[in-house]
């Protein structure tokens, strides 16, 4: 899903040329007239997909300045870009003390404008994906932290909210992946343990000789190696939450003891001659058919019973597809900021066969799947190429599982000759080989917008292929800058061996003077 951005100007020609610079980045402009309606956008229910708002100062009735002192403290992690014609001092310290992101003085080239953009997108991808770790980190992450908009997931929030008012045991079933521990960390961040230890034991990835000691403790000398007393997690959790995942992996001689410590609310540490007291919330989870393992003699049925007191399924992700663009979105806006790489979205049709795929292994696939593909990616917009091994799996895209032979420059949302907004993530080509002035100001760039350029129709009508109009922008790209690829490279906003290797597969004779 492509991030959207709220320009906020009086004046319908700024607006206008502020969309453009906006959609040609990759993002989708959200234009409204003056303070108040942007006020009303932001209180709306459209409010919400706001990644940024560009914001001009000087605006009659609610000026830019009032916007930021009602927006910054009801969403103060909203970034905003302020612009006026009058930059002294006093007026961006105004501005930067209110909350604003950044300041950029009028008039303002587009490049300026794009780096302003992408930074506060940047910064705040991180931001809030430290603020999340941070909750999680202290037992107060919540549901709204979590990204869930299918209805499938509806029945799940409910319960998990119902559920986090009272003490009772909690399983939480589902296949590996689906984000089992973040349920029981909104659960815990949801009820009065808040803030309050959580520690989580993965149950399957214990040496089952040392299962006994990491879960209940050890006194010293207690056996070859303890050398010191040690707290195992249920005093650790005592307080808080203990999340028990892929409880199914534990031995039988350890089930019961377990089950003394749920019922007595004690655990017995290994040589120790008195039991220790503790105050656990226990949530556990499994990827298995507990039920089967019972009648199967592999799980102890008074132990599941006393696990299975409120059970929640959680729906893998093939049945819940509907979260499939804002994850991808999340991931993106995040990897791409840790990886410091251009990516702003992904185009369309990718993000059709992302849907159209089952997922196996559920939200922890999409987010490998997207990381490798932000790897991979040369351009802002990620292509059902970068997503190879995706596109060989998914019909109809298994052509696109072959290495990238063509693809635009620079994709955006819009097509500025037309004159209008195209399906987000489409493709826009650029209209002139020539490269555009570093310095122009954004009127320039409007009036450069509407110049004439490569011809992207041949003589008889039709839409010419992708490869001979990119062939052709590459040739005049050559012949312009003399064959100083490294020169041709950098205004075509490719990377140097990018180029070589489209030359190469165009069957281009290249001699660098």
């Amino acid at each position: 899903m492509t991030q959207a951005i709220l320009i906020v100007d009086d004046d319908p020609a700024q607006r206008r040329i502020l969309e453009e610079v906006v959609n040609r980045d990759g993002y989708r402009a959200v234009p409204v007239d003056g303070g108040e309606a942007a006020l009303a956008y932001l209180e709306g229910p459209g409010g919400a997909e706001i990644s940024l708002v560009i914001l001009d100062l000087v605006m009659p009735g609610v000026d830019g300045m009032e916007v930021l002192k009602r927006v910054h403290p009801n969403k103060p992690n909203l970034p905003v870009i302020v612009l006026t014609a009058h930059g002294g001092i006093e007026t961006v310290v105004n501005v930067m003390r209110e909350g604003a992101s950044d300041f950029v003085v009028k008039p303002v080239s587009p490049e300026r404008l794009h780096v302003s953009m992408r930074n506060a997108l940047k910064v705040n991808a991180l931001t809030g994906e430290l603020s999340r770790l941070q909750k999680r980190k202290t037992g107060q992450l919540t549901f709204s932290d979590i990204i869930a908009p299918s209805a499938a997931m509806g029945p799940v929030i409910r319960l998990g909210k119902r559920a986090a008012q009272s003490n009772i045991p909690i399983l939480i079933e589902g296949e590996s992946g689906v984000g089992k521990e973040l349920i029981a960390a909104a659960i815990q961040g949801e009820g009065d343990r808040a803030g309050k230890p959580f520690v989580t034991v993965n149950c399957g990835a214990i040496p089952e000789n040392l299962v006994e000691s990491i879960l209940f403790g050890h006194e010293k000398g207690a056996f070859t190696g303890a050398s010191d007393k040690h707290a195992g997690k249920f005093q650790e959790a005592s307080g808080g939450t203990l999340f028990l995942d892929e409880i199914g992996e534990l031995p039988l001689d350890i089930q019961v003891k377990l089950l003394r410590a749920l019922q007595q609310g004690e655990v017995d540490p290994v040589g120790s001659k008195k039991p220790v007291k503790v105050d656990i919330r226990l949530i556990s989870a499994t990827n298995r058919d507990m039920l089967q393992m019972v009648k199967e003699g592999r799980f102890r049925e008074d132990l599941y019973y006393r696990l299975n007191v409120f059970p929640i399924h959680v729906p893998p992700l093939r049945e819940r597809k509907d979260d499939i663009p804002e994850l991808v979105a999340h991931f993106i806006r995040r990897l791409a900021a840790e990886e410091g790489k251009p990516v702003v979205g992904i185009s369309s049709d990718a993000l059709s066969m992302l849907r159209a795929y089952d997922w196996p292994g559920n939200v922890r696939q999409v987010e490998n799947t997207v990381f490798r593909a932000i790897v991979l990616c040369d351009d802002e917009m990620l292509q059902v190429s970068d997503f190879p091994q995706i596109a060989s799996m998914v019909d109809g895209y298994q052509e696109a599982a072959m290495p990238r032979a063509a693809t635009a420059y620079a994709p955006h949302t819009s097509h500025p000759a037309a004159g209008g907004a195209a399906e987000p993530g489409s493709v826009y080509l650029p209209q002139q080989a020539q490269p555009q002035p570093q310095n122009h100001t954004l009127a320039d760039f409007a009036r450069s917008n509407f110049s004439d350029g490569i011809a992207i129709t041949d003589e008889a009508g039709n839409v010419r292929k992708l490869e001979e109009i990119e062939a052709e922008m590459i040739r005049l790209a050559i012949d312009k800058y003399k064959g100083h690829m490294t020169e041709v490279a950098r205004r075509l906003g490719i990377g140097r061996s990018t180029l070589y290797r489209k030359v190469r597969e165009m069957g281009l004779e290249v001699r660098e003077n």
